[in-house]
């Protein structure tokens, strides 16, 4: 009956640095019979068998060596590591033999270059079976050996992928077990090089993925004026769980909308962004007020990964004339109306219904409010409102949010002027970067 072998892990000692202990030079037929004697001769002294320990050293180099030479092997029967112990070995005649001792413990490979490859017809491709193993052990070090007269395929071995060559005829213990150890870590360094670069080209994916999931807002024909400032909560990202959206319509009425979805992770942004998108197309498509918003929580409540996720909106239309506009609000802050020669305020909030997802059923009212022949129309999330005010802790809150606008306002700022300088005054207030997010927009309309 052949030997048990230890099934394959997901990760090569040469990347995770595992290993265990045991006899060096063991093959697969050598393996069962020196533990057998082990136990035996355990069990004759009466000694008791080791217990382990929970002591974390280095792990012990092993080497795979895949070569059938019947007249003996060229490797030196004493190759000790860095630290003085001895390299475990495992001799496999062919492939097949390689594949069943391939375990996870294994650091290194040394392969004889002139080992047939199985299943492959003979091409005239010298380097067959180094792909093969290759193949088969992608994150394993891998050393060709080659004859003294077949250098050239030994470095082009290390081109394909080897991480070095050996001459068979100048081989010594001391040679080869620093060509191991050099393969080993050439090859954690590789492993670590790649999965990084990895990493960055997935951030990058990511990143082009948030700024293409930011809106581009639709105003071509409209002479209103528009400005935005986005802040998310989390680091390193691009989008939050705040969202915001601005249309034109083919009647000439604006539509704008911000809204925030409780929560700042991943899931929360996606969850932005679905309902961003719904809005639009639901706008473009003749919606608008409590029908709008009906449907929205519609959306929400299928798309929202658990029953308690919520989110607020405020939804502006704004007539085409750009006189008045229409208010909804869902749970959200009331939107700050500023007009020349007037003091900034808050619009009416009396007819707030309930945030998207929290009572089945919901009505939202639309409120019909004057604007006036020139005014800006700031929204908001609570991110620019909930900000600490200094050592006190208090929060700056709406009115806070208020006298800073109408200080700004006081001082000659408006647009991305206006909006830059408001949150970068709310951050400081707060002694450091918002932990929530922050998305504001401002609509102007001018003589």
């Amino acid at each position: 009956m052949p030997a048990p072998v230890p099934r394959q892990r997901a990760i090569p000692a040469a990347e995770g640095g595992q290993g265990t202990v045991a006899a060096p030079n063991e093959s697969a037929q050598e393996l069962p019979e020196s533990r057998t004697a082990a136990a035996d001769a355990a069990g004759s002294t009466g000694a008791e068998p080791a217990k382990a320990t929970t002591t974390t050293t280095p792990a012990q180099l092993t080497l795979l060596l895949i070569e059938n030479d019947p007249g003996g092997t060229p490797i030196v029967p004493d190759l000790l590591d860095q630290a003085g112990r001895p390299i475990r070995i495992r001799t496999a005649r062919n492939l097949t033999e390689a594949e069943r001792l391939l375990t996870d413990d294994v650091h290194c490979i040394l392969l004889d270059l002139a080992l047939p490859a199985p299943g492959r017809a003979d091409d005239g491709d010298e380097l067959a079976v180094l792909r093969h193993v290759l193949e088969l052990a992608p994150r394993h070090a891998v050393l060709a050996l080659t004859g003294a007269d077949d250098t050239e395929r030994g470095a082009e071995a290390v081109r394909v992928g080897a991480q070095d060559y050996l001459v068979r005829d100048e081989l010594d213990g001391r040679l080869l077990s620093r060509a191991i150890r050099y393969a080993v870590e050439r090859k954690r360094s590789d492993s670590a090089e790649r999965r990084l670069a990895e990493g960055r080209l997935r951030a990058q994916e990511n990143r082009r993925l948030e700024r293409g999931l930011l809106p581009t807002p639709l105003l071509d024909g409209s002479p209103l004026r528009f400005a935005a400032r986005y802040r998310p909560g989390r680091s390193r990202a691009l989008l939050g769980g705040d969202f915001y959206d601005v249309v034109r319509t083919p009647d000439g009425t604006v539509h704008a909308m911000i809204g925030d979805v409780c929560g700042h992770g991943p899931d929360e942004a996606a969850l932005g962004v679905e309902l961003r998108i719904a809005w639009r197309a639901l706008t473009l498509a003749g919606l608008c007020g409590d029908q709008l918003l009906s449907t929205l929580q519609q959306v929400l409540e299928h798309e929202r990964p658990d029953d308690e996720i919520f989110a607020t909106l405020c939804t502006v239309d704004i007539a085409p004339d750009g006189r008045r506009a229409g208010l909804c609000l869902a749970g959200h802050p009331s939107p700050l109306l500023a007009r020349p020669g007037m003091p900034a305020r808050l619009l009416p909030y009396e007819n707030n219904g309930p945030a998207l997802g929290l009572l089945p059923g919901a009505r939202w009212p639309r409120m019909q409010v004057e604007l006036g022949a020139e005014w800006s129309l700031m929204l908001y999330t609570d991110g620019l409102i909930e900000g600490r005010v200094g050592d006190t802790g208090e929060r700056l809150g709406q009115e806070g949010m208020v006298d800073l606008i109408r200080r700004r306002l006081s001082e000659g700022l408006s647009g991305e002027e206006l909006l830059r300088a408001a949150v970068n005054e709310v951050r400081d207030l707060n002694g450091g970067e918002l932990t929530d997010d922050v998305a504001v927009l401002l609509l102007d309309r001018t003589r």
